[in-house]
C-alpha cells in the first residue's frame, strides 16, 4: 500500500469519524473536565498549556485531513459534471473550467450570460 492511499484511508475515516455526535460529545465533555479542572489546578499556567497545545494540534492536523477530503471530493464531482456536459448538449468549453483562473471563468460565465436563450413563457 502507498503511503499516498494510507493517507487517503486515514483521511477518510478520520473525517467520517470527527463529524459524528459521539465525537462532539467526547470533546464537548473533555473541555468540561478540563473546565473542571481549572480550580484543582489553581489555574495554573501548566494547566492553560495542555489545553492549548492540545486544541492547536488537533487543529493542525484536522486542516490537512479535512483539505485532503475536500480536494478528492471536488475532483470527483468536476468528472462527473464534466461527464454530464459530454453526455448532453452542454456546452463543450465548461469541460475542465475549474482548471481555468478566476478572469477566465468570469470571462466565460460573461460570455454564456449574453449567449443565454430567453425563458420559455410560462403557459
Amino acid at each position: 500500500m502507498s503511503i499516498s492511499t494510507a493517507f487517503n484511508e486515514l483521511a477518510d475515516y478520520t473525517a467520517r469519524a470527527s463529524g459524528r455526535p459521539a465525537v462532539f460529545a467526547m470533546v464537548a465533555v473533555s473541555t468540561v473536565v478540563w473546565l473542571l479542572a481549572g480550580p484543582v489546578f489553581g489555574f495554573s499556567d501548566t494547566w492553560q498549556l495542555i489545553a492549548n497545545t492540545s486544541t492547536n494540534v488537533i487543529t493542525f492536523l484536522m486542516v490537512f485531513v479535512i483539505q485532503n477530503s475536500q480536494n478528492r471530493d471536488t475532483a470527483a464531482i468536476q468528472a462527473k459534471l464534466d461527464e454530464l456536459i459530454r453526455a448532453t448538449e452542454g456546452h463543450a468549453a465548461l469541460v475542465g473550467v475549474e482548471e481555468q483562473t478566476q478572469e477566465e471563468i468570469e470571462r466565460i460565465n460573461a460570455e454564456r450570460n449574453q449567449t443565454r436563450r430567453p425563458a420559455p413563457p410560462n403557459v
